[in-house]
């Protein structure tokens, strides 16, 4: 027991010391503490929002750049969306000026939240589980929304391995705050989501998430859908948005600290401290299903790799693996079978089918995805119009901290007393989140009324010259195949999609 909390301490320890030695000793400290930015520069274009905030000495220093490809939607943010230039990060001798620390503040810290959950469980085709977490008001006494409701629907897909962080349950309460429907997306065997078949979700396969959307169709049809993924939960979100393009459903998405290169991501983008404890998280939820998935893997192998690529290899790549993205053997060999995996995983395999407006909010110190310089995709938001990057000088790892949550904390008088910082008020991302929906939603409606002003006007001209134009709308029905699920009502797929 000793050996174990002496391991512990030390754990514990370089978590706290790796941050600061790669801030003080790494090769580019020296431009880093002077505020240089090593990011590749774009195109005077493409960076249309330099936000300035103060530092605390008066002068102004650049905080939030908005990188995206010039277009009518980029100019219309920039001007309706006041949130993006108010972010003000901590600093000085604080514990949330730490990238580290608020990163881990967010993403462990017990939260006292005001939401309830009430969970759905969908059969899916081939009779696994998945479930969504609704979440409601603890006073609320009906627990379940009409369906005839048109409260816009916010689809929350926490991040791979399945932890629903604090920063989950704030953001389920902004949404609630705002008239959104808040539901978060479990993978199978996720969150106490019961596995009962002998496979496990990909990391970018978005079938199961796809029969998970259209449930929320179904449930919601005259609701608007809207999406937010955290952390390495973005793979699994952009995997959907590339495969299914405009027939997604979702009216616009936002990913917050996102990891964009997965495979080298697992392969050495993390420090061994943090691979060791996500791998251990891992096999801790596993460890409940050894013996049923000892028929289909080594679990010898998979038990005592140290490592996140070493548990995926150990439960994906392995030969005769059954879970596979077609739902058979995937047969991969030995050569080769890490590299074939992410083929058809990788986030931006369809990057360029993605049919939607789409933001990332990131962080230049985010400790979790790696040096911003060589794992965010610039080019991918300079040329393509529908990504959007919102990238801050400080924040962490879905942290975001600012000076009016420090203040919070200082009158408390003590980090331990949470709770007055918890009812401060919204996270700044989460304000973020929430007025980037409103603004893309105003655009398309704008964007609507002018299509349909000039279609009137067009259709008056040609009256008024002796032609006269008939509008005729021609739409096709495409048959969505059934999806049977443990609810208590069964509903006919093909007449609530074909209308």
């Amino acid at each position: 027991m000793l050996e174990w909390l002496v391991a512990f301490c030390v754990v514990i320890l370089v978590l706290f010391i790796w941050p600061g030695t790669k801030y003080l000793f790494g090769p580019n400290a020296f431009p880093q503490r002077l505020g240089v930015s090593q990011l590749a520069a774009g195109s005077d274009g493409a960076r249309l929002v330099c936000a300035e905030g103060a530092d605390g000495t008066g002068k102004k220093t650049r905080t939030v750049s908005l990188i995206c490809k010039p277009s009518a939607l980029a100019k219309y943010l920039q001007k309706h969306c006041r949130t993006f230039s108010c972010y003000s990060p901590c600093g000085g001798w604080t514990w949330r000026a730490s990238a580290f620390l608020q990163s881990a503040y967010e993403a462990c810290w017990p939260c006292d939240s005001s939401v309830q959950f009430v969970r759905d469980n969908l059969q899916l085709s081939d009779d696994g589980l998945v479930s969504l977490d609704w979440a409601v008001p603890s006073h609320h006494r009906r627990r379940r929304t009409s369906s005839h409701s048109t409260s816009p629907v916010l689809l929350i897909i926490p991040n791979s391995f399945g932890k629903i962080t604090r920063n989950v349950v704030k953001l389920c309460e902004s949404a609630l705050s705002h008239g959104y429907l808040p539901a978060v997306f479990n993978r199978r065997s996720h969150n106490s989501t019961p596995l009962t078949t002998l496979k496990l979700q990909q990391f970018g396969d978005p079938s199961d998430l796809r029969e998970a959307v259209r449930y929320i169709r179904y449930r919601q049809p005259a609701g608007r859908l809207y999406a937010v993924s955290e952390s390495s939960g973005s793979g699994l979100l952009l995997s959907y948005l590339g495969e299914c393009g405009s027939s997604s459903y979702v009216t616009a998405a936002v990913c917050l600290s996102p990891v964009f290169r997965c495979q080298s991501w697992f392969e050495s983008g993390l420090c061994w401290p943090l691979q060791w404890v996500l791998a251990l998280y891992q096999k801790i939820c596993l460890s409940r299903y050894r013996t049923a998935l000892g028929d289909i893997m080594h679990t010898d192998t998979l038990f005592s790799s140290c490592s996140l690529r070493g548990v995926e290899e150990a439960l994906f790549c392995q030969s005769g693996y059954i879970g596979s993205t077609s739902g058979t053997s995937s047969g991969c060999s030995a050569s080769g079978a890490w590299d074939a995996y992410w083929e058809r995983n990788e986030p931006l395999r369809d990057v360029d089918e993605v049919a939607i407006p789409v933001l990332s909010v990131c962080a230049k110190d985010d400790p979790v995805r790696g040096d911003a310089q060589s794992s965010l995709p610039l080019e991918l938001f300079e040329t393509n119009p529908h990504f959007f990057l919102l990238l801050t000088d400080r924040g962490g790892h879905c942290g975001f901290s600012t000076q009016s949550d420090r203040s919070a904390g200082s009158a408390a008088g003590s980090v331990v007393a949470t709770s007055t910082v918890d009812n401060h008020g919204p996270n700044w991302s989460h304000k973020v989140i929430l007025e980037f929906f409103r603004a893309t939603t105003d655009f398309f409606n704008a964007e609507e009324r002018a299509k349909q002003f000039a279609a009137r006007r067009r259709g008056l001209g040609g009256a008024a010259g002796g032609w006269a134009f008939r509008y005729r709308s021609v739409s096709t029905c495409k048959r969505v195949p059934a999806c049977s699920h443990n609810i208590h009502a069964i509903y006919n797929w093909q007449r609530s999609y074909t209308r």
